[in-house]
């Protein structure tokens, strides 16, 4: 019995939250995915009801990581770019997160530019740039790109490298590259908008 009100005050407690979310004028799916929680949550149906709050989360989820699209860098000069891309992973894979992603290329020379929120990679990202001792143990250099603290790892003979910048404490930028420059790396680093991303809630 005592689980059982457990469980009650757990659903109703994500029920409230994405009620939150959906009277912001998210996608109707998401609504009727919500009152159709309500609804088994009254039936006293709670496992159907956790499934249907746990698919309405999923589609929000799903919505952020479009939002996150937005702020992939257009190619830079004499490079082309795919179509961007998005996505939200639940818990069960990788710690779950969101991920959006655009690949460029020129030539043989390739570079990906990745942004990721809500991901328990943030907590180890966070614990390297906060110990430089971690930052450089795997050959990475602490450096400045505008105004942002980075972590730029690149091997001038394979031409391959990465940079890693945290954002607000709770967006991952990554870029990797290879058969490229450190200026190439760089010149990606730099074209995203790191004012706006922090300006997201």
């Amino acid at each position: 019995m005592f689980n059982l009100s457990i469980n009650k005050l757990k659903v109703g407690g994500l029920f409230l939250i994405l009620m939150a979310f959906s009277a912001t004028g998210y996608a109707d799916d998401i609504k009727d995915s919500i009152k159709e929680a309500l609804q088994y949550y009254e039936n006293g149906e709670y496992k159907d009801a956790v499934e249907s709050l746990n698919y309405a989360s999923q589609l929000i989820q799903q919505k952020k990581a479009t939002g996150l699209e937005s702020f992939l860098p257009e190619p830079l000069s004499g490079w082309t770019a795919q179509k961007t891309s998005s996505q939200a992973a639940g818990a069960s894979m990788f710690g779950g997160g969101i991920t959006a992603e655009r690949k460029y290329s020129k030539g043989s020379s390739s570079i990906a530019v990745k942004i990721i929120t809500d991901s328990p990679l943030m907590q180890s990202m966070m614990m390297m740039f906060s110990n430089p001792m971690l930052a450089t143990s795997d050959g990475g250099k602490l450096e400045r790109i505008g105004r942002q603290k980075a972590i730029v790892k690149f091997n001038p003979n394979s031409k391959r490298g990465e940079i890693k910048i945290v954002v607000a404490k709770q967006f991952l930028v990554l870029i990797e590259g290879r058969g490229i420059t450190k200026e190439d790396l760089k010149g990606y680093a730099k074209a995203i908008d790191y004012k706006k991303l922090q300006s997201l809630p």
